[in-house]
């Protein structure tokens, strides 16, 4: 591809909370890019980017699906591939791969329900991934809708700068077009034509002011962020052309300094086309990302840089696995240098392995369409791979290049499942592995002490779905479990002990001692795992030997000492120790520091830790009494309480994710079927003493009962 094409090439996803219409808009981008012929609507389960059954079933996003498609603007034909997103929590994976690879984003906000909890997720996901965003004020023609509302509450509770280029025509039912704050004219869309086609014409009379106003406004912040335009617009604002006002709104929109904001309603097929037009205008190309930064695997130490441009070497990051059922398994992946043939091999510098991809696709939804490559700054999938993983980075075998992987959360809520018979126990295994392989955020183990097989993920749904798809895709039927709470232990207090292991056998014996002190971890700290400090002098254990004592607890932090539920973080000093010349090897100094671990963590007085979820409730205010009354016995701690434009009460709280199983159903029998409720993981916190004991207890009975 020439470079210069790259230009037109955007790669966005549609990010929003549950319910604010993302499969719907993406479902007119097709329609209006000429890419389906009939609308697809998720109402009556004909949505094309929903094409799981469970999706059309349930009406909701589960699977971020990818499609390429086209879009005239300016005189230009621009390439869109474009991801939806799923919007509820127990999927936020999804969300969180998808927005790693893409350029720009466009956030979608229903006009009623204005910020929700899920949209302040997504929002936050695409901070950390610098994606810059258009926001996109949906579903204008409900009743309540109130567009400037929704752009205050963008400022406040997402502390954005959102910056509106266009102002409705009418509301709720008399929505019937936009002012287009930049060109200062009025874009009506004909009802007759299901708003298909539109027309421009002059401001009306009546909100000529109010578009002065906002057009002011608008220009004021973009000035702030160019010089050039701040001077035109002190001076005289009327000689500020719509060149310079759409160039200076890109250039901030890219430095993700302003949020341009614009309506519509998707469903009413009022607002898609000049929503296409602003990703065009101001969504970035891959040109405007112009080097992407990976480390050489034979040297951690060293960066490599590589620029959108197919001439350099290949470097590619794969970012989701599916299972298909005729291609097998398919990877997605995002080109970001060089050009990736069919047929050739690239360099996984995970698994150091050369592979060779047999085919390569252009996905439109769950359906492929072959090509001969995929070139910088595009996505595509390919199939072929034996070993391939979420996060990869595919390279030119001579020129290798690591990229920085995902970060996912991990599992909060597991389940035992079994198939119905002995035949299934085989597709059980398969069908479980292909899953976690498309999922990073649902694991599978087998429990040692019950030997159970363990399934967990993100929530009751996900878990629900997952089994869902082993029935229709894999034809193996489960029994399962209660949900079990993934609970975590850790050590609250330092202790210094002394671990010595003597093994004397009729040969060669085994030796070893060390001296440790075992306690949390620093509040500097970050993520999880082994913070390992080695302070020993004069080689009382030699250097060797050293790595196994820190093997050694690593190991043993996989099962804590009150119910065997993992230590997330400890730190460990080794002071001092002793060897045998003879009898001292690795292995001896590693079982040395597992038993250590044993012996130190009782002593340090070790607690459970279980996750608490950050629920948002938005209830009637006839029912808030029962509703905050239902949360405390959930030993749930209200945090505030707030007034939706609606008259509605939002609730907000932090619980137990222990106490939440089937709280959807107890809430709408709570409140007759008219609240809502959405939940999603907040931290782990320590669980009381009494608490504590039963779970253990519990813990400890599943096993004897085995």
């Amino acid at each position: 591809m020439a470079k210069a094409d790259l230009r037109y090439n955007r790669n966005i996803g549609i990010m929003a909370h549950i319910d604010a219409g993302k499969t719907t808009t993406s479902e007119r981008i097709l329609f209006y890019t000429g890419l389906t012929h009939k609308i697809g609507e998720t109402h009556d389960g004909t949505a094309t980017m929903d094409w799981m059954e469970q999706e059309q079933e349930r009406g909701i996003t589960i699977t971020s699906a990818a499609t390429t498609t086209w879009w005239n603007f300016g005189g230009n034909k621009y390439k869109i591939n474009l991801i939806d997103t799923p919007g509820h929590v127990d999927f936020t994976v999804e969300v969180e791969r998808s927005l790693r690879i893409l350029d720009g984003a466009v956030a979608t906000f229903c006009a009623v329900g204005g910020v929700e909890p899920q949209s302040e997720t997504v929002w936050r996901q695409a901070d950390k991934y610098n994606v810059p965003r258009v926001g996109y004020v949906n579903k204008m023609d409900r009743s309540g809708a109130n567009f400037f509302e929704v752009v205050r509450q963008i400022k406040e509770v997402l502390g954005a700068n959102p910056c509106p280029i266009q102002i409705p025509i009418g509301a709720e039912e008399t929505f019937k077009g936009v002012v287009d704050l930049i060109k200062m004219k009025a874009i009506l869309w004909h009802d007759e034509t299901m708003g298909a086609e539109y027309h421009v014409e002059e401001i009306p009379a009546d909100l000529q002011a109010e578009a002065q106003e906002w057009r002011d406004k608008m220009l004021e912040s973009i000035a702030e962020f160019d010089d050039a335009l701040m001077e035109k617009f002190f001076d005289d604002p009327s000689t500020i052309t719509e060149e310079e006002v759409n160039r200076a709104l890109r250039n901030a929109t890219l430095s993700m300094s302003i949020t341009p904001i614009i309506c519509g309603s998707s469903f009413k097929n009022k607002g898609v086309q000049t929503m296409l037009d602003a990703v065009c205008k101001f969504l970035p190309s891959p040109l405007d990302t112009t080097e992407i930064v990976g480390k050489d695997p034979r040297d951690e130490n060293k960066e490599i840089v590589r620029h959108p441009d197919s001439s350099e070497p290949l470097c590619a990051l794969a970012f989701k696995i599916a299972t298909d059922p005729y291609v097998g398994r398919l990877c997605f992946f995002r080109v970001y240098s060089g050009q990736l043939d069919a047929g050739s091999y690239v360099y996984n510098t995970r698994s150091e392995k050369k592979e060779r991809i047999s085919r390569i696709f252009q996905m439109h939804s769950n359906k492929q369409n072959p090509v001969e490559c995929i070139s910088a700054g595009d996505i595509g999938a390919g199939v072929g791979f034996k070993d391939i993983r979420t996060g990869d980075t595919l390279c030119d075998e001579t020129h290798p290049i690591t990229l920085e992987s995902m970060d996912f959360p991990a599992p909060v809520i597991g389940i035992s499942v079994e198939p119905k018979t002995q035949k299934d126990l085989d597709k059980l295994g398969i069908g479980l592995s292909k899953l976690a392989e498309e999922d990073p955020t649902f694991t599978v183990k087998t429990d040692e002490q019950s030997g159970q097989t363990i399934i967990s993920g993100m929530g009751e749904l996900h878990l629900e779905i997952i089994i869902d798809r082993l029935r229709r895709e894999f034809k193996v039927e489960c029994n399962q479990g209660r949900p079990q709470v993934s609970y975590k232990e850790a050590i609250t207090q330092p202790v210094e002990i002394r671990e010595v292991y003597k093994k004397q056998s009729g040969g060669r014996g085994k030796f070893a001692d060390i001296i440790v002190r075992v306690e949390p971890v620093d509040a500097d700290f970050e993520g999880t795992g082994l913070q390992f400090v080695d302070v020993v002098k004069g080689g009382n254990i030699p250097k060797e030997f050293i790595p196994s004592v820190q093997k050694g607890f690593q190991a043993a932090m996989k099962n804590g000492v009150l119910a065997a539920f993992p230590m997330d973080t400890m730190k460990v000093t080794l002071l001092d120790g002793s060897f045998h010349a003879v009898d001292s090897d690795q292995l001896s100094f590693e079982i040395c520091a597992q038993l250590a671990y044993k012996t130190a963590c009782a002593k340090a007085k070790p607690v459970l830790l279980e996750p608490i979820m950050k629920l948002e409730v938005v209830t009637p205010e006839e029912s808030m009494g029962d509703v905050i009354g239902d949360l405390n016995k959930r030993r749930g701690q209200v945090e505030g309480m707030e007034s939706s434009r609606t008259g509605a009460r939002i609730v907000k709280a932090k619980v137990p994710l222990a106490e939440m199983f089937g709280y959807v159903t107890a809430l709408r029998t709570i409140t007759s079927g008219r609240a809502t409720s959405s939940m999603e993981f907040s931290h782990y916190a320590e669980v009381s003493n009494a608490l504590a004991k039963e779970v253990v207890a519990e813990a400890k009975g599943r096993v004897e009962l085995l």
